[in-house]
């Protein structure tokens, strides 16, 4: 059956996860999901505009083809399933008011030619408990995003390069990779190198204290039912949650294969899970959308606003030729020159 496999999206559901919290980001996330936190996007006529993060993904996602999703949601989220349910007499009353933005009725297109289901995760208990609400609803191989990561990749290649490992290795998991270089706060994987940017992960291990490589999970796999049966064999793992990553160490364990590939140093990952990183991933898809050079090795770099001297700080870079943001963007706030704490293996609960 593995052999058969599409060496791209097309037939893949895809499960994107949005029920954590959000905790780093309170009391902002209280009543709205972090999930719908903006980047900056380009609309195609030389404006810009803010789009929510997982619209991004969604929309992303569906240029690869993919027109099954599920969206899994918690308590709060309800902006989110509000968000992807067309409102016609919306459209209307802005088209009556002289305003007919081609970015709503484009989104509200893609949204009734696909499929959209919402899962409810009645508890934050784990991105593994948020993947495993698809077992009763998904067959045969599927995609797993995070709500609050977005990636940079020039034609979205490294989704391509996902479904054909998956399909070449015949993987019960692939699993998108980056190294880091303090990864003790990642899923962190061990492997032997099958080509270039592709191993066989042997380990994967959720947080190590001493981690053995500096492979770090980021939150878009591609699996086979066989990560349900794992994850319904594991408990509770690190913080008392169903680990994601250890269902992936269970499988590599089992002697299934699974798959690791390395995100390219000119691919970036955007993550919106704390104030710092949500500022540094404005700043970059500013970037980005105006056509300009983005560093990949930027996003992790600290982030400072409110005048600090730091050649990363949001408002010192407003100033240069290479500016991610313009100066009538207000910068009212004042953040301490820390280093952007790295993301987990999935949403923080």
């Amino acid at each position: 059956m593995d052999a058969e496999l599409p060496a791209n999206l097309e037939s893949y559901p895809a499960l994107i996860t949005s029920g954590g919290i959000g905790t780093r980001l309170l009391p902002f996330s209280k009543e709205i999901p972090k999930e719908m936190l903006p980047i900056i996007a380009h609309d195609g006529d030389d404006s810009l505009q803010l789009k929510p993060l997982v619209q991004a993904i969604f929309e992303q996602l569906y240029g690869a083809g993919v027109r099954n999703f599920y969206f899994v949601v918690g308590r709060g989220k309800r902006a989110i399933e509000d968000h992807f349910s067309p409102d016609s007499g919306f459209l209307e009353f802005l088209k009556k008011k002289g305003k007919s933005p081609a970015s709503m009725s484009d989104l509200y297109a893609k949204i009734r030619s696909s499929n959209l289901v919402f899962l409810n995760q009645t508890e934050p208990l784990g991105f593994g408990d948020a993947v495993l609400r698809a077992r009763t609803v998904i067959k045969g191989p599927f995609l797993v995003q995070a709500a609050d990561t977005f990636i940079l990749s020039n034609g979205d290649d490294y989704l391509s390069r996902l479904a054909r490992a998956h399909r070449k290795y015949h993987g019960a998991a692939t699993v998108l990779l980056r190294d880091v270089p303090h990864p003790r706060s990642y899923g962190v994987v061990e492997g032997d190198a099958l080509e270039p940017g592709i191993l066989r992960v042997r380990s994967a291990v959720e947080k190590p204290e001493r981690p053995r490589s500096n492979h770090a999970i980021m939150p878009v796999y591609v699996f086979s039912e066989d990560i349900f049966t794992a994850l319904s064999d594991i408990g509770p793992g690190r913080d008392g949650e169903l680990q994601l990553t250890d269902a992936i160490q269970r499988l590599a364990s089992t002697g299934q294969p699974v798959i690791g590939i390395l995100l390219r140093p000119d691919e970036i990952m955007l993550d919106l899970g704390s104030p710092e990183t949500m500022i540094q991933a404005l700043r970059l898809t500013m970037q980005h959308a105006s056509g300009k050079d983005v560093d990949a090795g930027d996003s992790e770099a600290p982030v400072a606003v409110g005048g600090m001297q730091n050649p990363n700080s949001i408002e010192d870079s407003a100033s240069t030729e290479n500016g991610s943001l313009p100066p009538l963007v207000p910068v009212m706030i004042e953040v301490p020159p820390v280093s952007t704490p790295p993301r987990s293996e999935g949403p923080p609960s």
